[in-house]
């Protein structure tokens, strides 16, 4: 349950006529030669293309469009240098597998649904792709879910790999590998070029994640077979060049796509997973298994690693700055040696860029944002609270204020996920909070990631309890950074988030004004309404039905007469993960007691608002529930 305030409310929703068009990146790849970078690119929201640069200095080689109704994604290069990619046309409701170098196009597929992560197989003669065929729903339990009329939970999309030879004629009948009733959520090839190590599970793919293995599929047969079925919820499995051994990435997660944990390894033949990096103050975010050995991003503090783990040695880090990475396959893309990479960085101040050089060394290799001046000023602080040491950040004026300001506590959702650098551009909601009066406050309390696995399992079974003692702690930390008034604090967040915003009306009055999106009131209810409810185990440690006390004490509801705080409360109509009768029953509570409320349900939207109409709405909203309640 990652959505953050406005997951939403992220992104701009209007931009000033005379503010420079961001230049954006996306899908960043890397050639195993580390020659030739290729990403997705456009100004502002306009359609992206494809753009090959040189990962030397980062001047444009070719770009490639082959269909101006389409969105490009999936970019990987081959071991011979080929591109592939997927472009989609959502009025088709068609997937294209394509192959190209700017001069020649070639079609390998069409798929009849949606699709995702195209793979070279090692030998460079097939190439391999995640499919759903007929899909009823977009790939994820934070997508807008089918609705629930008629004879329901009886059919379930399926995720499954497809290979296609790249000698072979276009294919629109496209056949599945992998079996019918296992959904595939990632793959990595084999070194043999015969089959693959995947993340799967039986039935339902949006809730069944949290309980996935570690299998092998054959890549004729699509016959499976076990290698291991950790404790942990599994990311990133990658085989090592010798086909000897399975690296993955392990730790308590709340959602898929939201990674974070230890590096373990297990034998292919199947055995025991080892923690490899046990006990490192660090949380691993993406990984990658090169000739050179296992690379990969970690998040530790306020800081982006890239870090090389090293036999028998431990984590040895080799890059890092306090940056977001971005690129399509992982954080940061690797040459096949190791010894380059390529990534997307961004921070508060700074807008994206192409970084790229040796692993210990990249440098900015694009300009297309230089003359985008930053509009907020952000750092990071720390503070101790029941004996950790928290992290977060504070953005606000470049200038500071010569009055004390209001200030909106933004809470990360998951809970394990993190609040990162992200550039913040003029027009989008924090330059406006920010040009309005207001600092927004980014806490990552304990559950979250960037100081290992302990810290992040610290809030199971304490939902709203020591997180929240770390939030206000926070709150003391960032008056003491900055000219702040107490009299005048907001809470947000979304989700998780919205939980705790939720949650701290009934544990507090020192919040003036509250936003909810898509929050929990009522654990009970939630896990039986919610389609996720597997995620919830490994932090309640049972289920609802046979252990009810962790989850009513940690229920709003259970406390709701003690809310006193003005609460504006949204959620999507086709919220599978947190269903908007957790919104509802806790509006009705609120107005039942007399507390200023308004509910906000947006029709055919999931977990997170994105139609731009709704998008306007809800911004609107948002800032006029803070200027009534937090204004002078």
């Amino acid at each position: 349950m990652r959505l953050a305030l406005a997951a939403a409310l992220l992104i701009s929703t209007a931009t000033p006529a005379l503010a420079a068009p961001l230049h954006s990146y996306s899908g960043l790849a890397l050639s195993p030669a580390g020659d030739r970078i290729a990403s997705v690119e456009g100004e502002g929201f306009a359609h992206g293309k494809i753009v090959i640069r040189s990962a030397r200095d980062g001047h444009v080689l070719t770009t490639i469009d082959p269909c101006a109704a389409c969105s490009y994604s999936g970019l990987t290069f081959g071991a011979g240098g080929a591109l592939a990619w997927l472009q989609r046309d959502r009025a088709s409701g068609t997937v294209t597998l394509v192959l190209g170098d700017g001069k020649a196009v070639r079609t390998i597929a069409t798929i009849k649904g949606i699709a995702q992560t195209p793979r070279f197989s090692p030998d460079g003669k097939r190439i391999a792709l995640l499919v759903t065929i007929g899909a009823a729903k977009e790939s994820g339990a934070t997508q807008p879910g089918v609705r629930q009329v008629g004879e329901i939970g009886e059919t379930n999309d399926e995720q499954r790999i497809a290979v296609f030879d790249l000698a072979g004629k276009p294919i629109t009948d496209v056949a599945p590998v992998s079996p019918a009733d296992r959904y595939v959520y990632e793959y990595d090839w084999t070194p043999d070029s015969t089959g693959f190590v995947a993340t799967t599970a039986l039935g339902n793919g949006d809730n069944n994640w949290w309980v996935a293995t570690l299998d092998a599929i054959d890549a004729r047969t699509g016959a499976v077979r076990n290698i291991a079925t950790p404790k942990t919820q599994i990311n990133f499995p990658r085989i090592s060049p010798d086909g000897r051994t399975v690296a993955f990435i392990g730790g308590l997660m709340s959602d898929f796509g939201s990674v974070g944990g230890d590096i373990w390894t297990v034998p292919f033949a199947g055995g025991d997973p080892v923690d490899v990096t046990k006990s490192e103050k660090a949380t691993v975010t993406s990984l990658d298994w090169t000739r050179g050995g296992i690379r990969d991003t970690r998040l530790m503090g306020a800081d982006g690693q890239v870090a090389a783990l090293i036999p028998g040695k431990g984590t040895q880090v080799l890059w890092a700055q306090p940056s977001s990475f971005s690129a399509s396959d992982g954080r940061v893309a690797y040459s096949a040696d190791g010894s380059a990479m390529a990534t997307i960085v961004s921070d508060f101040e700074h807008a994206p860029a192409i970084y790229a050089g040796p692993t210990r060394a990249p440098r900015k290799i694009t300009s297309d944002n230089d003359s985008i001046e930053p509009v907020v000023s952000a750092r990071s602080i720390t503070w101790t609270n029941d004996g950790y040491t928290i992290q977060g950040w504070l953005v606000g004026p470049r200038t500071p204020p010569a009055t004390k300001a209001a200030m909106i506590v933004n809470v990360h959702g998951g809970p394990s996920a993190a609040s990162t650098p992200r550039f913040v551009s003029a027009g989008s909601p924090d330059a406006e909070y920010v040009n309005a009066g207001y600092y927004v406050f980014y806490p990552n309390p304990r559950g979250s990631y960037g100081q290992g696995e302990a810290f992040t399992a610290a809030n199971k079974r304490d939902f709203g309890g020591g997180d929240l003692r770390d939030i206000l702690a926070g709150v003391d930390a960032a008056e003491r950074a900055a000219p702040i008034d107490d009299s005048r604090l907001g809470l947000t967040g979304g989700s998780y988030g919205g939980f705790m915003a939720m949650w701290a009306n009934t544990q507090t009055n020192r919040f003036k004004a509250i936003v909810a999106g898509a929050g929990l009131s009522d654990w009970i209810s939630y896990y039986g309404t919610n389609g996720i409810d597997q995620w919830m185990i490994p932090f309640f440690g049972k289920s609802a039905y046979d252990d009810p006390k962790p989850y009513v004490e940690a229920s709003a509801i259970t406390y709701i007469k003690k809310a006193r705080t003005p609460t504006f409360i949204y959620v999507g109509e086709r919220d599978i993960e947190v269903p908007p009768t957790q919104s509802i029953e806790y509006w009705h509570a609120l107005k039942e007691i007399g507390v200023p409320t308004t509910l906000m349900i947006y029709p055919d939207e999931g977990h997170g608002i994105r139609q731009p109409e709704h998008l306007m709405d809800l911004k609107k909203r948002v800032f006029a529930w803070w200027a009534k309640y937090l204004g002078k």
